[in-house]
């Protein structure tokens, strides 16, 4: 067993002793002095070379001097005898003399002591030797009875926690600042709960620190002392504060200590900074330390570059180092290559093992596969694991079994969670059932996230609240847009037909025709027979009559009935009769049915005049 102590508390000798190898002639005539003065009788010199012999590994020639300056009386030498025989395996003998030395009043003695009795199991005989040193100062008697109570349970080990940390223990350091991070996040969890969502953290008191912000002082302490897991906390409270650079460097400190955890953080930070190569060196470092989330950012690395093999190979140790997210993207890789069974094999592996995502993924793959009545369980297993794809998913599911109640839940379940397309899913069913409140509710949440039907959808739903608007008044400068519109341009940028469209139809309605034009011509590329309807009116009015046609016919084509009557008129106006016959009975059938019935009267005006 190692001495228990560090240099001077333990031997009590107020002098740091340097190891054999290194002793000078300085230090060989101190110990010469004392071997002197010791053979004269000096109890004081019998204690100290005692100890300097015991540092040594001079057990033989320790125990001498030792037995005979504690039969004076030496507490020093007592403690240092208990030592000595502790190191020999005399464990109930060395007990007694550190009892002696520590109802002498040597606090190293009463922490090896109580180091003892715990060994031994007698926690109550160890709290009372620990209480003892703690509180005559002893850090390491401070350190181990905050120990002793914290495996129990006692809120009194912070207390000594503190004093050890204060006294510049760095392990007691880093367990204090781990314990008030704990607290700092029970209390935000806690006024989350209260408030009923995220609560930002609470700086009511400049006066007095939070505890995050205490624990982030201890983390630094422990951390600036060599402590390679305080290193990597602060490391990542500083990158969550985004103060990358100094992240970074914490990180680099504690990988270079042998950190894996710290190693792989480092090559995320490198991964996102654009600097690939050397984040791939960090988390080669840490996987090979065993790391599975580092083996798995390898395999994604590999994956990207094509490198299929390699990145199988890393995934699968990954999931070696008891990474299930290994078996999980195993499964996505073979998903990618079509290797359905292999793929179904690894979902399987992980989403018994847990993993959400997979189950999600298995569902999928089942589904695809046509068994919807295999998939729904593990749908069903994944959403109440929290996965929201799985309860969108799971929404789907019952909408395509005209299960509308059912689907709703899911989705709203879903939408909830911040799943922008469950959210026009809800905001959808909610404006069929004339709720436009929820409706608009759940389309700004749908269209926040990026959805242009949602945003289409809320536009038109503010678009139908609008009083009508009267006619321009001359010299009256133009209105700004409402929200209405700003939702439909959201849309159309997105590429939304029906929105470009209707921004259109809303710039020609301000006379404002270049970007009417615009708009119009971008949703009939893209295949909207309104908006090459639209185009084409706009072509004519401004005289561009053949262009006008060619957008007409292929809104025609598309089937456009009005779009088709145009041509008929158009093309018997130029005298073409049979072909605005032609256009005409094609718009009879494509309606509606006012549309029909004005094609069906120009149809038979042009028969006439064919056959007078």
């Amino acid at each position: 067993m190692d001495v228990m102590g560090d240099k001077a508390t333990l031997l009590e000798t107020g002098r740091f002793v340097q190891p054999a190898d290194r002793e000078d002639p300085g230090t060989a005539a101190e110990e010469m002095r004392h071997r002197l003065a010791a053979e004269a009788g000096d109890v004081d010199a019998m204690s100290v070379l005692g100890s300097l012999l015991l540092r040594r590994g001079d057990l033989d020639g320790a125990e001498s001097l030792l037995r005979a300056a504690t039969a004076e009386g030496d507490r020093a030498a007592a403690n240092n005898l208990g030592v000595l025989l502790h190191q020999r395996g005399y464990a109930d003998e060395a007990a007694g003399w550190w009892r002696v030395a520590a109802v002498a009043g040597s606090a190293a003695a009463a922490h090896a002591l109580g180091r003892h009795h715990r060994e031994r199991g007698d926690e109550p005989a160890a709290e009372y030797w620990l209480r003892q040193s703690a509180e005559q100062g002893h850090t390491l008697g401070a350190y181990a009875l905050a120990d002793l109570l914290e495996h129990r349970g006692d809120v009194g080990a912070e207390r000594w926690l503190r004093a050890a940390a204060e006294r510049g223990h760095r392990e007691a350091a880093y367990r204090l600042a781990r314990a008030l991070d704990r607290r700092a996040t029970t209390e935000r969890t806690e006024r989350a709960e209260r408030a009923g969502g995220p609560v930002r953290p609470d700086r009511a008191a400049d006066a007095v620190r939070s505890p995050a912000d205490e624990a982030e002082q201890w983390y630094r302490q422990a951390a600036a002392r060599g402590h390679r897991r305080a290193a990597l906390h602060l490391g990542a409270i500083l990158e969550r504060r985004g103060e990358l650079k100094e992240a970074g460097r914490w990180y680099l400190n504690s990988a270079k200590d042998g950190e894996s955890r710290a190693a792989c953080a480092l090559g995320f930070l490198l991964r996102d900074a654009g600097d690939e190569e050397s984040a791939a060196v960090w988390w080669l470092k840490a996987a090979q330390d065993g790391d599975g989330n580092a083996a798995n950012a390898l395999g994604a690395l590999h994956a990207e570059r094509g490198e299929t093999q390699t990145a199988e190979r890393w995934y699968r140790a990954a999931m070696d180092a008891g990474d299930v997210n290994g078996a999980y993207n195993l499964g996505l890789l073979c998903a990618e290559q079509g290797r359905t069974a292999h793929a179904d094999q690894w979902y399987r592996r992980a989403a018994y093992a847990g993993h959400r995502e997979a189950a999600n993924a298995l569902a999928v793959l089942l589904l695809q596969g046509g068994d919807a009545a295999g998939a729904e369980p593990w749908f069903s297993k994944a959403a109440e694991a929290g996965s929201v794809d799985a309860a969108f998913n799971l929404g789907i599911l019952y909408a395509s079994r005209d299960d509308g109640a059912a689907a709703l839940r899911w989705y709203e379940r879903a939408a909830a969670a911040g799943h922008t397309d469950a959210a026009l899913q809800v905001g959808t069913a909610r404006l069929r059932e004339g709720d436009d409140q929820e409706a608009e509710r759940h389309l700004r949440c749908a269209a926040g996230g990026g959805s242009a039907e949602a945003a289409y959808r809320l536009g038109t739903v503010l678009d139908a609240r609008r009083p009508p608007a009267g006619p321009p008044v001359l010299g009256e400068p133009a209105a700004e847009k409402t929200e209405c519109e700003e939702w439909y341009e959201r849309a159309a940028e997105m590429g939304h037909r029906r929105a470009q469209v209707r921004v259109g139809m809303l710039a020609s309605a301000r006379g404002d025709v270049v970007e009417a034009a615009r708009w119009y011509r971008k949703a009939a590329e893209a295949g909207s027979r309104n908006g090459a309807f639209n185009l084409g009116l706009l072509l004519a009015r401004e005289g561009s009559e053949p262009e006008a046609a060619l957008w007409w016919t292929r809104a025609a084509d598309a089937g456009h009935g009005r779009a088709a009557l145009r041509l008929a008129l158009l093309y018997a106006r130029r005298g073409q009769l049979a072909q605005g016959q032609r256009w005409a009975s094609r718009a009879v059938d494509l309606g509606p049915a006012e549309v029909a019935e004005r094609a069906g009267r120009l149809r038979e005006a042009l028969q006439q005049e064919l056959t007078a």
